[in-house]
């Protein structure tokens, strides 16, 4: 049975979902999809009035996706707050919140039908979390066939996850268009993420490392990417809860590290483990 909270309907199951979503487009509805795994936040919110923009109909899922979790990640630390997701999506347009357990989505258990992240996968944070982006994917295109969606909307917070995903809906010719949001941000600068919430206050102080860092990178752009790298990591410093997993410099076109004369756009990844939690960060640059 679908539960009905102030106008949003709580789906468990993908039949449920499909059903609902062909009387809708039976209707003249077009459909957009928000795809998050929950402990939602203000950046979540931005993505879902984006969708609202997009569509006449707005479907955010919450699924805390276990094939991107690797050992020893947080998949049974990672917060599950659903009653308060739907509260804080209340009154937002949002028609249906597509909440499956586990077994609807991976009903065998044992999943033998992946897609592989390629070679950009394997860097930078799929480095750091082997399977991680193959995980991603494979949970994203599971969701695209469930919702068929006009349009997806992602953060540009997760700028890798960005690269894949559009590289995915081209190379699979998904007809589905991907929009990307702005990084929401803090008044201080820190992005927003669900992760934040591990954090103590001497290590939420000690996060804006990331964002400072970033800052650093954009005031050197001009200087050429040895500037970039050195001006970046010296914002970071030498900050006892903060351990740098990475600082590097891309082509947004190929999400491949820029040669070192490199000139034009760019995109600054930084990653890095505050205390035990590991948050990541990016901006945009033109390298001079």
């Amino acid at each position: 049975m679908t539960e009905v909270t102030a106008g949003t309907r709580v789906v468990p199951t993908i039949s449920e979902l499909r059903g609902l979503l062909a009387e809708r487009r039976a209707a003249g509805a077009s459909v957009a999809l928000v795809p998050t795994m929950g402990a939602l936040h203000a950046g979540h919110l931005a993505l879902v009035a984006r969708a609202r923009q997009l569509a006449d109909v707005v479907v955010v899922s919450i699924f805390v996706n276990p094939l991107q979790f690797g050992p020893g990640e947080d998949l049974d630390r990672y917060p599950r707050t659903l009653d308060a997701d739907v509260a804080a999506l209340e009154g937002l347009g949002v028609e249906f919140v597509f909440a499956p357990a586990v077994a609807e989505m991976y009903p065998s258990g044992e999943v033998d039908t992946t897609l592989r992240a390629g070679r950009v996968g394997s860097l930078y944070e799929g480095a750091s979390r082997p399977g991680h982006f193959d995980g991603m994917l494979t949970v994203v295109s599971k969701l695209l066939n469930i919702v068929s969606p006009d349009a997806a909307v992602f953060g540009q917070k997760d700028a890798q996850q960005v690269f894949l995903v559009r590289r995915m809906v081209r190379d699979l010719d998904v007809p589905t268009t991907i929009d990307v949001v702005p990084t929401v941000r803090e008044a201080d600068g820190l992005a927003l993420s669900s992760r934040n919430r591990y954090l103590d206050p001497a290590q939420r102080q000690a996060a804006l490392t990331l964002s400072e860092a970033l800052r650093a990178a954009d005031a050197a752009a001009t200087d050429g990417l040895a500037e970039v790298l050195a001006e970046g990591a010296a914002a970071l410093g030498d900050h006892d809860d903060v351990t740098l997993d990475y600082l590097v410099v891309v082509d947004p076109e190929t999400f491949l590290p820029v040669a070192d004369d490199a000139r034009g756009a760019a995109v600054v990844l930084v990653a890095a483990r505050v205390g035990a939690t590991r948050l990541i960060d990016n901006a945009a640059i033109t390298l001079g």
